[in-house]
């Protein structure tokens, strides 16, 4: 279970309008109407998909992520705004996102692929597509666009392409008028296509030295926010690397974070955890979140979560989920559309 900002669930909040009990809303995942949303506060993921769909259950939600992420704000994100809008290039600026997103949320990571001369800025996020999730990927997708926009000289930035993994919503309209290029639909991966010019191009509050001087705030803040984490998350991260090399002994873990064994031992047995109930645990979302990913054949996947044969790992996760890799990959194909 991870987390993210409240200030997203602020902005969706905003973003309905008057048809929904926004109060409401906000006090039902305990955080004051009457306050200021504050980046730093942080509400379950859970909580926010279910939030956003008691939304949908009210209203049609189909352009709602568009428009929250057309009120997004660089002075919004504090520190990480500001670094963004320095930034002396907006390949500068994704780049920072991808470093410190961890600052606002725990379960979704970014990266940036090249191809050929343009750039993929991706969005990365396991878990069972419910439809809170794809709304918040639409919303995060759109959030990217409108920061690009803010520190654009121009301020007419366009994506060539937006890649959105789920099924279209009735009416697709909204997304093309936003984001101003072809959006697709059931892809293979929640992304914006980047022209090479677009990311070379100078922001218009471009400053080399304070950019830097706020990645120093930036990398203590990340620091502590990893000193923050439970020892069963920080193991839980380390798994997950070693998975494609093998299974990992607990003394190689506790030895990545600091630790000896015993230690190890006893820090997850006050979480009630024991490492091999952490490992299968880290195994099967691992597994869940790249049978989303259909790039991936379910004998690679198997290889990454630590199996030397692809009939073990089907044995393991029938045992966890009840259906087979295919059976599960299949079920999740169907949900979407």
């Amino acid at each position: 279970m991870g987390t993210v900002t409240s200030l997203f669930l602020h902005k969706m909040v905003a973003a309905a309008g008057a048809d929904v009990d926004q109060a409401g809303l906000l006090r039902s995942v305990g955080l004051d109407p009457a306050g200021a949303a504050d980046p730093k506060v942080m509400i379950e993921d859970t909580e926010y998909y279910a939030l956003l769909e008691r939304i949908a259950a009210e209203i049609d939600v189909t352009d709602l992520p568009l428009r929250t992420g057309a009120s997004m704000r660089l002075d919004d994100y504090g520190a990480l705004g500001l670094a963004f809008k320095t930034a002396t290039t907006l390949d500068g600026s994704y780049r920072r996102i991808t470093r410190y997103a961890r600052l606002w949320t725990s379960v979704v990571e970014y990266s940036l692929e090249p191809e050929g001369e343009n750039t993929w800025f991706h969005l990365h996020r396991a878990g069972p597509r419910r439809l809170g999730l794809r709304l918040s990927n639409e919303a995060t997708l759109a959030s990217a666009t409108a920061i690009a926009r803010e520190v654009s000289a121009t301020g007419s930035f366009f994506p060539l392409e937006v890649h959105v993994r789920h099924a279209a919503p009735r009416s697709t309209a909204p997304h093309e008028v936003y984001f101003g290029c072809p959006v697709v639909f059931g892809s293979d991966r929640d992304a914006l296509l980047i022209a090479r010019d677009a990311m070379a191009s100078a922001n218009r509050l471009g400053d080399g030295g304070i950019a830097r001087f706020l990645e120093q705030h930036l990398e203590q803040e990340l620091s502590e926010v990893t000193d923050r984490q439970s020892v069963a998350e920080r193991a839980r991260d380390v798994i997950a690397d070693a998975l494609s090399e093998g299974l990992p002994r607990m003394e190689e873990v506790a030895g990545r974070l600091g630790l000896s064994a015993r230690s190890l031992h006893r820090r997850l047995a006050e979480e009630g955890l024991s490492f091999k109930l952490l490992t299968d645990d880290t195994r099967r979302d691992l597994a869940q979140g790249l049978l989303h990913d259909q790039q991936y054949s379910i004998a690679e996947i198997a290889y990454l979560t630590g199996f030397s044969e692809q009939s073990a790992f089907n044995r393991a996760f029938k045992r966890w989920t009840g259906a087979t890799p295919a059976g599960y990959r299949n079920g999740r194909s169907l949900s979407r559309s």
